[in-house]
């Protein structure tokens, strides 16, 4: 039987700003020889920004209560009672799912997993996820509990989805005096300090306002980046290789009436070939790539970083605008970007406090016009 603890969070808000200068100071440090001008910081807000959660449920009997281990140990589980980095709405969701499961062994039965999601325009979907499959009686006592919590409920079995409303949360972002509403799918990637994404966008105009000509992004998503982008530039190309994403990137563009920009279901590598004529791609039927005067690119690449091709395509724009989740793999990029680029602009973005990661945005300009 394994052991359970008591969740003793390490949130403290006092701690944060130099929780925060200690992430800076390991940026400056690894950057160095790239000699970046000052160092742009991006603070979060110290406690309720984080949109999304998944907790696993634990059993004991008739009582189930949401669970965390410490990674690689399995047996020991923490019970979690509070979880001050998720939003508001997550907070009083979860109490209200455990109230609401607990005496229901028909929902309760085989249930151990429980995530959330949320928005900042106070949206949210809640996805139940089971260890054996959901017949019509389930889905019978999920609407009932839909109907009572007031947000969309979604079981997952093995092979099995099973969709009461819908499995998406609409988001309502507010950027420069402007708002930008986004589809963002139960499963698929979303930004998850909602506060955050908004200083990255509102960021990523600023730094767009010298560039002219069209953009090219790269790993797009949800179209995030790319629609809050469009009016900075003539025309925007933007590729992504999950379909989920890209389907709901083509909504999040009749939604925002944006009419200048086209998303290709591509991987960086596949359009790397189209742009250099050695395949052609039904995907990008009516799309003519010789149309384009791309003097800017945009990158949001996975923690891996950009492929050495990647690389050397990014090479060939003028103006690279660089989201990286990794500074280690943005440190190795910039290794062959900056023989023909120089860094113009170098921010730190906390997208997860009190942890190790680091969201940094630089922006490079060639060297002959720099």
């Amino acid at each position: 039987m394994a052991d359970i603890k008591i969740y003793q969070h390490q949130v403290n808000p006092e701690h944060y700003p130099e929780l925060l200068e200690a992430k800076a100071q390991r940026l400056r440090q690894l950057f160095a020889e790239f000699q970046p001008p000052a160092l742009e910081v991006h603070g979060s807000a110290p406690q309720h920004f984080r949109l999304r959660a998944e907790f696993r449920l634990w059993h004991e009997g008739d009582r189930c209560f949401y669970a965390m281990s410490e990674p690689g140990d399995k047996n020991t589980k923490y019970e979690v009672k509070e979880f001050p980095i998720a939003s508001q709405l997550i907070h009083k969701l979860m109490a209200e799912v455990l109230d609401a499961i607990m005496p229901n062994e028909l929902l309760r039965r085989r249930l151990f997993q429980v995530e959330f999601l949320t928005t900042l325009s106070g949206d949210a979907v809640i996805t139940l996820i089971y260890h054996k499959q959901l017949d019509d009686e389930w889905q019978a006592e999920a609407e009932k509990l839909q109907q009572q919590l007031g947000f969309p409920i979604i079981g997952r079995a093995r092979k099995q989805k099973r969709v009461l409303q819908r499995d998406y949360v609409t988001e309502q972002l507010q950027v420069d005096g402007q708002t930008f509403s986004y589809r963002q799918i139960e499963g698929g990637f979303t930004q998850p300090n909602g506060e955050m994404n908004q200083q990255m966008l509102s960021w990523a105009r600023a730094v767009s306002e010298d560039f002219d000509g069209d953009l090219l992004e790269l790993y797009c998503g949800n179209g995030n980046f790319s629609i809050a982008l469009a009016d900075k530039y003539n025309k925007v190309l933007a590729t992504e290789i999950s379909k989920t994403s890209v389907n709901a990137a083509q909504e999040n563009i009749r939604a925002n009436n944006v009419d200048n920009l086209i998303i290709a279901r591509l991987s960086s590598e596949e359009f790397v070939q189209a742009l250099r004529g050695e395949r052609k791609f039904s995907r990008l039927d009516g799309v003519n790539l010789e149309d384009y005067q791309f003097n800017t690119v945009l990158v949001d690449p996975p923690r891996a970083g950009l492929d050495d091709e990647s690389v050397k395509q990014v090479q060939q724009y003028d103006n690279i605008i660089y989201i990286s989740c990794n500074p280690n793999t943005l440190q190795q990029n910039l290794q062959t970007l900056c023989q023909t680029h120089d860094i113009q602009r170098f921010s730190l973005f906390d997208q997860f406090p009190y942890t190790d990661h680091i969201e940094t945005g630089v922006v490079l300009v060639r060297k002959n016009q720099a």
